[in-house]
């Protein structure tokens, strides 16, 4: 059914705006699922060093178009798809680009948010800025939602949902998994999602109704290929350390049941390795909106289940596992 939405409202082809603009990106002070957002510069020096160069292309192998990222449009898709998928893509490649530049540089300026383990850095804030700013240009009127404050109310029912450094403790200490997630939402319901994993230079993408891609090549979920006791399934953890004993918890019972437990600390990039079926399922309970947007979009249109389960537990799993995992979870107390 084609998506209705106000086009009086900006949704035709951004076009530059008078002197006075749209309404700036403000910053958030918003609470979290694990409580008061709050944070906490760490060292005087706040300026970032200069990047290090590196002797290869960044992604190299990311899509340069919007159809070679999403496909093709289907005959009878509204048209709005098509002009978030654009905007998303070029949103995504510039935080990840900006990211990946400054991999390895000298940190000045990280502090903490929720507790002493979550991290933010000079680079989460700048990757933020620019998407902002990508997204105002091209996307003026629609409202945002990003991790580190950034947040516009709209009037086109469309609103962005961002994550600018998805695992940024694995960035800090050198670790090959984080990423970049930009989601676009019509009226609450994600349906456009695209996440950038610059170490593994693929950038996974995927609009409502056209299925999921990597990199441009079509990706499904591994439906079949696994019973619950022979799943490998991947899981995160928070920054509360009461929730974390909790977890550990519905673990203990978790993994005597599956083939295996991975932890790589990205949940968008372990969304979209179930759409693409290096995973049978993930599960993480408290993960906010900018965690997950992009991924479920990602992993439904590869196939997949993604459901919250009572108690706020984010399933995501082949159709076959989806309910078995379910139950598991459930008996687990999670």
């Amino acid at each position: 059914m084609p998506l209705t939405l106000d086009r009086r409202a900006g949704l035709e082809p951004a076009r530059r705006e008078p002197a006075s603009g749209p309404e700036p990106a403000r910053s958030r002070a918003a609470d979290d699922s694990e409580g008061t957002r709050r944070e906490t510069r760490v060292g005087e020096q706040t300026t970032m060093s200069e990047p290090r160069r590196l002797d290869t292309p960044l992604l190299a192998r990311a899509p340069r178009t919007a159809e070679e990222a999403f496909g093709p449009a289907p005959a009878g898709e509204d048209p709005i798809l098509g002009e978030l998928a654009a905007a998303a893509l070029a949103a995504a490649v510039a935080g990840a680009t900006f990211a990946a530049e400054r991999l390895g540089a000298q940190r000045t300026g990280v502090g903490t948010k929720s507790s002493a383990t979550d991290m933010v850095s000079e680079v989460d804030r700048g990757s933020e800025a620019l998407i902002a700013a990508v997204l105002a240009e091209l996307r003026p009127h629609d409202g945002l939602l990003g991790e580190e404050g950034a947040e516009r109310q709209g009037s086109t029912g469309v609103r962005w949902v961002v994550d600018p450094l998805d695992g940024t403790t694995n960035y800090l200490f050198g670790l090959p998994s984080w990423s970049v997630s930009v989601a676009a939402e019509i009226y609450g319901r994600p349906v456009v999602g695209v996440v950038v994993d610059p170490s593994l230079d693929e950038t996974w993408s995927a609009v409502d109704g056209r299925g999921a891609r990597c990199n441009g090549a079509t990706r499904r979920v591994a439906e079949g290929r696994s019973t619950l006791a022979t799943a490998l399934v991947a899981t995160g953890f928070g920054y509360d350390a009461e929730r974390r004993s909790h977890q550990a918890e519905v673990l203990r019972s978790v993994l005597p049941s599956v083939r295996d437990i991975r932890r790589f600390g990205s949940a968008a990039i372990d969304l979209c390795w179930v759409a693409g079926g290096r995973y049978d399922a993930f599960y993480e309970l408290g993960l906010n909106p900018w965690d997950a947007a992009a991924g479920s979009v990602i992993c439904r249109e590869a196939g997949g289940v993604v459901e919250t389960l009572p108690g706020g537990v984010l399933l995501a799993a082949t159709p076959g596992l989806a309910g078995p995992l379910a139950s598991l979870l459930r008996s687990a107390g999670a």
